[in-house]
């Protein structure tokens, strides 16, 4: 098995030396999306809005990778403050009408561009 870097540019560039996920086998490691708003290169406003951004931009490194929001196998999101955990798991749960994967939730002191959700994931590739 090879490691093979996948990109998107539907979803930010990565803003350090770090991959928006690479894939190895069946595998997929997603590097933690924030709620960045592609159209305007900015943060959005609001939890909110933040999860649903980087939601959307974890949807694009996937599908960029041949994926889907169901080949998740767990995620792990990062809040700044855990005060925004029922509005994080409202728009989070959107994105999986059933079997949602494994999931961590935590608190971190801060976040990069003042971020205040961060999302990142394992996907696998499903056999038929």
């Amino acid at each position: 098995m090879k490691k093979a870097v996948v990109f998107s540019p539907d979803a930010p560039k990565a803003i350090g030396p770090y991959s928006q996920a690479l894939s190895f086998g069946d595998l997929v490691f997603c590097s933690g999306q924030l709620g960045v708003d592609t159209a305007t290169g900015k943060l959005a406003q609001g939890v909110d809005a933040q999860t649903h951004a980087a939601m959307k931009n974890l949807g694009a490194v996937l599908a960029a990778a041949g994926l889907g929001y169901q080949d998740i196998l767990k995620t792990t999101i990062f809040v700044t403050d855990l005060k925004d955990f029922a509005a994080v798991n409202q728009a989070y749960g959107s994105y999986f009408a059933s079997e949602p994967p494994a999931r961590a939730c935590v608190q971190v002191a801060a976040l990069p561009l003042g971020g205040l959700v961060e999302v990142e994931c394992v996907a696998a590739r499903q056999a038929d």
